[in-house]
């Protein structure tokens, strides 16, 4: 739906301004014990046959094929077994059995159930919660705006609100926030509410968490969004029917589809997501039943549930083990089913959005962050009253970072392996009453036999998914039978090329945690940029000089094993041509025009997402924030409805503060005044009505 461009409304005369935020409803949300007994909850229902036959296909399959390859690797050595070769046998059972889980959760998914929405929508008050952090609140707000007008055609918009609850912490965010939410205020047919943190404990766990405790007993559900993500109204309206139907489901979680990506990079990234997503989120919807996870939004929450089980504590200890748990998500889900609550993904709900990472290099900064969080499950997983499926999920996460070092462990015992078996002299005799000689035995056929084992496990879902996307719409959207193959294709050899990378990356990210190193807490990169060879070359000089090295190496002591190794070592070589070229969005139009890794929302734009850009352009201010506040009484009076109250402090708290004032007492005009602030007496005007009016009262 597209509107006239909003403005700020002005107030009636003596009309004071409308609220931050409704009245207070408290709601307990305790900090869980991981050592207590679990708190009582609905009664847990026996697991359902074909979750039980899902979780034989995907575990037990994994276990069968991870002792196959066991024992083909053990039968390859020979009689005469080394210590390294007993090395190399367990990284490589670890890793094989690894994908071949992958493979068989991907399998598991055709006993997937599809849940049906009941016909009566129900009445529970819906809260619309989306987090923000240091982000572009235009765009965000767009996205709200946008699934606004869809909640109330779908029949919402009495007992649905949208809360925006800010944690941004940098002044020159403040007023573009305050201002796009004033903005969205005057033309929304929801209630919107903004909440600005002057204390950001806890991350966004301890965001959500301090508005339940202090409005959550206004609602019954919430749903919770990424600054980049939405989901339509009508997936809103059906997620809450279904919760509304079961009183013991406290969780339903969709399966966002990335969108918007621009760069190669994000668009291999969205295509893999959109074709391969699928059928996975089947898999472990399958095996998962009513034990599903969280993965931190466009998930819809009872919340008198969450707020009874899912107060987190802070780990004990230093960062990057200690303090806040960042992948909260997991640990709230676990704590959940540990009080007999169900949690579901609902992979049939598909109109679920999220943005993609545009560059590698984003990629890894968020990836930094997540290994950290997983990291630290190690120190929860085992809390009592956790289930085993519930464990598994932790254990999946925590495995998905540390295969990266087990994958460089293993080729690094194979290298070694092969250098010793060419710089040594084979031993025939090694006892001295030997009668007959020990023969060096190694099955090459058979080792060979185990490579092609492995790609097979790789590739052979992704060929299911692109055979699924044949026989459905799927294939028609994403440009036809022809063109999904070659973006496969692309998408597979860019995938290759990046592995190798991204394996010594998070290797390194997994040594910095070790070393007791934080990730911090930085805002997500959402619109990228192409970086240039200097930066490139920094962040990837050590992936060249590792590949070189080893090239060299082998080509000297075995010119054979480069076969071999050639996928590993160009992606090295490579790793800053494809790094930047990857991140180029020339690239990435010139794909789309040649129809390669296009997605179906690409061809035919959700209808939400299309009303998000319209949004977008009318809640874009034509002037200045700072600029907006210094010539328009109504815009500040807005704002400053939405300062969060102070409370009384000494003098010595306030020094920013007064000497804000003094220096825009002493100013010519508001510029000059801007310029003579720092950074805290710049939060301080921002967070003070009257030092704002004075400001104001500057000429331009």
């Amino acid at each position: 739906m597209i509107r006239p461009e909003p403005q700020i409304t002005p107030e009636p005369a003596n009309a004071a301004p409308q609220p931050a935020m409704p009245p207070d409803a408290p709601l307990a949300m305790p900090e869980q014990d991981f050592r207590a007994r679990a708190l009582s909850g609905p009664a847990r229902q026996a697991v359902a046959p074909e979750v039980w036959l899902a979780r034989l296909i995907a575990f037990g399959g994994a276990v069968v094929i991870g002792a196959l390859g066991a024992w083909q690797m053990w039968a390859a050595f020979g009689t005469n077994i080394q210590p390294m070769q007993y090395v190399l046998l367990c990284l490589f059972t670890i890793t094989f059995t690894w994908i071949g889980f992958n493979f068989c959760s991907m399998l598991a998914g055709l006993l997937a159930r599809q849940h049906e929405t009941p016909a009566e929508d129900g009445t529970a008050r819906i809260a619309i919660v989306m987090p923000i952090y240091h982000e572009d609140p235009v765009e965000s707000l767009a996205l709200l705006a946008a699934l606004a007008d869809e909640a109330a055609a779908a029949g919402l918009a009495q007992r649905a609100e949208i809360i925006v609850l800010s944690d941004s912490n940098d002044p020159d965010f403040f007023p573009a926030e305050a201002l796009a939410v004033a903005k969205l205020r005057a033309a929304c047919p929801l209630p919107v509410w903004y909440r600005r943190r002057t204390q950001n404990n806890g991350r966004k766990a301890g965001n959500i968490a301090q508005f339940i405790r202090r409005w959550g007993a206004r609602y019954d559900q919430m749903i919770v969004l990424d600054a980049d993500s939405v989901v339509s109204g009508e997936v809103l309206r059906q997620m809450s029917a279904r919760m509304s139907a079961d009183p013991a489901l406290a969780l339903i979680q969709t399966v966002p589809m990335l969108i918007h990506g621009q760069t190669i990079f994000a668009r291999a990234t969205q295509f893999a997501n959109r074709v391969y997503g699928p059928p996975v989120a089947r898999g472990v919807a399958a095996w998962s039943g009513d034990n599903g996870n969280f993965w931190g939004h466009n998930a819809l929450i009872r919340v008198p549930a969450f707020a009874a089980c899912c107060g987190l504590p802070e780990l004990p200890g230093r960062a990057p083990w200690g303090g806040t748990i960042l992948s909260h998500d997991f640990v709230e889900a676990a704590l959940l089913r540990r009080a007999g609550w169900k949690l579901r993904l609902d992979w049939d709900l598909r109109a679920s959005y999220e943005g993609s990472p545009p560059t590698l290099l984003d990629m890894a900064v968020r990836e930094r962050r997540w290994a950290q969080g997983n990291l630290q499950h190690l120190r929860v997983m085992g809390a009592r009253g956790f289930t085993a499926i519930s464990r598994v999920h932790f254990a999946i996460g925590i495995l998905g970072f540390l295969m990266s070092p087990i994958w460089l462990a293993m080729i690094l015992t194979g290298l070694v392996l092969t250098a010793n078996v060419i710089l040594s002299s084979p031993v025939y005799f090694p006892s001295t009453y030997q009668l007959f000689p020990d023969w060096p035995t190694f099955d090459a056929r058979r080792m060979v036999w185990l490579l092609a084992a492995s790609a097979a496990l790789l590739l052979l879902p992704k060929f299911i998914a692109i055979g699924r996307a044949w026989r459905r719409p799927l294939a028609a959207g994403a440009g036809g039978h022809g063109h999904i193959f070659l973006s496969a294709i692309c998408e597979i050899l860019l995938s290759a090329l990046i592995a190798p990378v991204q394996m010594l990356i998070q290797t390194r990210q997994i040594g910095e945690i070790l070393l007791g190193r934080s990730s911090g807490w930085e805002s997500q990169v959402r619109k990228g940029f192409m970086p240039s060879w200097g930066v490139v070359i920094r962040r990837h000089w050590a992936h060249v000089v590792a590949g070189l090295a080893v090239t060299v190496t082998i080509a000297y002591l075995s010119p054979a094993q480069l076969v071999w190794l050639s996928p590993i070592l160009a992606g090295l070589i490579l790793a800053p041509l494809t790094s930047r070229w990857s991140a180029s969005a020339v690239l990435g139009r010139w794909a789309r025009a040649a129809g390669l890794l296009v997605t179906p929302e690409e061809r035919n734009v959700p209808p939400v997402m299309a009303a998000s850009v319209n949004q977008a352009r009318h809640l874009r201010g034509k002037a200045d924030p700072m600029t907006t506040l210094g010539r328009d009484a109504t815009a500040r009076a807005a704002y400053a409805s939405m300062i969060p109250a102070l409370p009384r402090r000494a003098t010595a708290e306030r020094l920013d503060e007064i000497s804000a004032a003094a220096k825009i007492a002493a100013a010519e005009n508001r510029s000059q005044a801007l310029s003579f602030l720092d950074g805290a007496e710049r939060r301080a005007l921002l967070d003070n009505a009257e030092l704002l009016d004075s400001w104001s009262d500057l000429p331009e």
